[in-house]
């Protein structure tokens, strides 16, 4: 299979997938989505008579009136389309045709810093701090974790072997919100170096609001880090002991070639494939595994904003919030399926 091959193939797949949970995430919310989406367009017509006191007065009956609300309220309907029921096939390809195109409605009780009530304002203003704190966060992990591994992997058995080992079952082993709230117990309360809310105090207008951000990130990322590095590091190591004892490194020990180079240059790169992979999987996986951690620490990013969404069952949020999310993790295995092909030419060509 060429190269062009290869990447269509995988990009296909993917869109397939995306299209696939579109279809399950709408069946799903589908007729409560049409029942919030008709309450909108009732509120929406009176709101705007309420503001218009002439409009009633114009009507000389209340019947009248009535007929004239009823009217305004079916014409809007018919014209979202919301006068078919939402299982049929036109509803649900507009549907996801709006999605597709980040098109995801108002939200029914979620707003943004700014107040506006559109989900694509909404998230894309939660986003770029979700990015930041979880990226930041794995590449921090995975630069600790992939070199503690190979530095465990070359000297099985030691010290610092054990130690590795030990942390990594024991880190993980306790739940991010658990060890979340030990962290701010301790360093927000006791030692008052960090503050108990991640969220920063000024406006996202103010000049310093970046500064106070970045602070306010500190305590979430030094845990997440905490937690995550030790299982990586444990993960690295166990790739390199099977490829140290391959023969083509035996036989680089046995010309002279240095330990350090051995390990750093030719073990570590015949790991590559999995360990991208499994980096990948990282970044996709604690941006949707946010919810939680951003919850504890009142971090204002996309989790957080998914813990509020289901809380006020905005399905409009939800919705556009689950797409979103799901776009990250294709986009995340595809990266990686197509750096696995270029660290093994196998994957590619089978």
């Amino acid at each position: 299979m060429g190269v062009k091959r290869y990447v269509a193939t995988r990009a296909a797949t993917m869109f397939g997938v995306l299209m696939i949970t579109l279809l399950i995430t709408i069946s799903l919310v589908g007729s409560n989505m049409d029942t919030i989406l008709k309450q909108g367009i009732v509120f929406q017509v009176r709101s705007e008579i309420t503001e218009n006191p002439s409009i009633a007065e114009s009507f000389s009956s209340v019947d009248e009136f009535e007929g004239f609300i009823q009217n305004q309220i079916d014409q809007r309907t018919k014209i979202l389309g919301l006068d078919e029921p939402w299982y049929s096939p036109q509803r649900i390809g507009l549907t996801m045709y709006k999605i597709l195109f980040l098109d995801f409605g108002h939200a029914t009780f979620l707003t943004s810093d700014s107040g506006s009530s559109d989900v694509k304002d909404i998230i894309f203003e939660k986003l770029p701090r979700t990015i930041l704190l979880f990226t930041t966060a794995t590449i921090i992990i995975s630069v600790i974790g992939i070199f503690l591994g190979a530095l465990s992997a070359s000297k099985v058995g030691s010290v610092i072997d054990r130690i590795t080992s030990s942390f990594a079952i024991i880190s993980s082993s306790f739940p991010v919100w658990w060890i979340g709230m030990l962290m701010i117990f301790l360093f927000a309360f006791t030692y008052q170096i960090f503050p108990a809310r991640a969220t920063p105090d000024i406006p996202s207008s103010e000049p310093g609001y970046i500064v106070s951000l970045l602070y306010h990130m500190a305590l979430p990322l030094i845990t997440i880090v905490m937690i995550g590095f030790g299982s990586w590091a444990y993960l690295v190591r166990n790739f390199m002991v099977g490829i140290i004892q391959e023969d083509f490194i035996m036989a680089k020990r046995t010309i002279g070639i240095k330990q350090k180079k051995i390990i750093y240059s030719h073990a570590l790169k015949n790991a590559a494939p999995p360990i991208v992979t499994i980096l990948a999987l990282s970044l996709s996986g604690s941006l949707g595994g946010a919810i939680i951690t951003e919850a504890v620490f009142d971090w204002p990013g996309m989790g957080r904003l998914y813990f509020e969404a289901i809380t006020v069952m905005d399905l409009p949020v939800i919705i556009g919030a689950t797409y979103i999310l799901t776009v990250f993790f294709l986009v995340s295995i595809f990266i990686a399926d197509l750096l696995y092909g270029y660290f093994d030419p196998r994957v590619r060509t089978g």
